[in-house]
């Protein structure tokens, strides 16, 4: 692919990715994907085939960045869960996009290889500290990852009564819980 091919497909997934996260996949609109990307919707379905390609790219894009940003030490899972809650906060379209995902495609059929590939590697990777002794093992290593994942992204998935509640948290002290439940979390019993 060339350098302006390259470039267009870039800036095509930076404005998908914002309409996505604003929108979900069903309220995105190709139109404006394109206009944003000063590029037109025949490009949108060149490089992705289409609206749910293009999904599926960015969605894939942002996790291999997470990923490559975040790896997993299942050692060290409460720093492993305040360096993810750091991304989140650096990247809050995360969790956005990560939202309308499992509203808009739970129960399709469609799983991404990015994710079950990533979901797969950390299993093992707390299997196998388990195995070590490193873990407790009151929880399978699929229902501590879940969970060690869930209480990183805590902040953006609870409702705006609460979240007007907890107003006066800073970004230090929600960091601070994330890291201290993880902790509580694999803490032997």
């Amino acid at each position: 692919m060339n350098r302006d091919a390259e470039a267009t497909r870039r800036r095509l997934l930076r404005a998908a990715t914002e309409e996505f996260a604003a929108y979900g996949i069903a309220g995105a609109r190709v139109d404006r994907i394109a206009a944003a990307a000063a590029s037109n919707k025949a490009q949108i379905y060149h490089y992705f085939g289409s609206k749910d390609g293009l999904f599926d790219a960015v969605f894939d894009l942002m996790c291999r960045e997470t990923l490559d940003a975040v790896p997993i030490d299942p050692a060290k899972l409460p720093e492993y869960a305040g360096r993810l809650f750091d991304s989140y906060q650096a990247r809050p379209w995360v969790q956005r996009l990560a939202a309308w995902y499992r509203l808009e495609r739970a129960g399709s059929g469609t799983l991404l290889p990015i994710v079950l590939e990533s979901n797969a590697a950390k299993i093992d990777a707390v299997a196998a500290a388990q195995r070590q002794g490193l873990l407790p093992t009151r929880f399978t290593a699929p229902e501590l990852l879940g969970l060690v994942l869930h209480l990183s992204g805590f902040w953006s998935s609870h409702t705006p009564e609460l979240d007007a509640r907890l107003a006066d948290d800073t970004a230090d002290r929600r960091r601070q819980v994330v890291v201290e439940a993880v902790a509580a979390l694999v803490a032997s019993p």
